[in-house]
């Protein structure tokens, strides 16, 4: 089994790579496998909504998302992991993640997601459901911890303070690979029905 981390700090040794790490441990000794990728650096543009990737099967622009979307097909689960700018994801995590969702012919129908957020003070609440929006409209269970998944401070050692911090990405990773076991047990995934499509012009 394997998850996928996508990592949209700027900064690859910071706090959320600190936390991926810690839920690494878990994953590990739960027998699954992680990778993570870093997006923050990255020169990642927004959608342009040319719909290439309904033709083509991938995104016009052939950079990172193109080489995460390679990889869904074998992923069990996802975590989306941002520190808090203005109260907001990382903007290059969330060009990353939309055009990735949008672009992907991966069914992620039930394959677990869970974001992580870092921040020093405030605007955690509103980053963490801002990732969270990518899994509810994909079909991807969401994994819940002991707490809402976050860490406080501005570095690595700052992180490793917050000992309910890490608790709560202990609990997470332990829940995480719970779900992702109990569902590849399931001989049958649920069927959902997608034939409606409100559109309330042409209606």
């Amino acid at each position: 089994m394997k998850v996928l981390m996508i990592n949209g700090s700027p900064d690859v040794k910071g706090c959320i790579h600190t936390a991926f790490e810690e839920a690494s441990k878990i994953f590990n000794e739960e027998g699954i496998e992680t990778k993570e990728f870093f997006v923050g650096s990255k020169d990642i543009r927004g959608c342009i909504a040319c719909n290439h990737c309904k033709e083509a099967g991938q995104c016009i622009f052939d950079d990172l998302v193109n080489q995460v979307a390679s990889e869904l097909e074998d992923a069990n689960g996802i975590i989306l992991g941002s520190p808090v700018y203005y109260g907001n994801p990382n903007g290059t995590l969330l060009s990353f993640a939309q055009r990735l969702f949008y672009s992907t012919t991966v069914d992620l129908h039930m394959k677990v997601g869970a974001s992580v957020v870092s921040c020093r003070r405030g605007g955690n609440s509103a980053t963490f459901e801002s990732l969270n929006q990518f899994f509810g409209i994909s079909g991807m269970p969401i994994a819940p911890s002991s707490y809402w998944n976050d860490v406080h401070g501005y570095t690595r050692d700052d992180v490793y303070k917050d000992k309910e911090g890490l608790q709560t990405i202990h609990n997470l990773a332990i829940n995480m690979s719970f779900m992702m076991k109990a569902i590849a047990n399931q001989k049958d995934k649920p069927t959902m029905t997608k034939e409606q499509y409100t559109d309330f012009i042409n209606d």
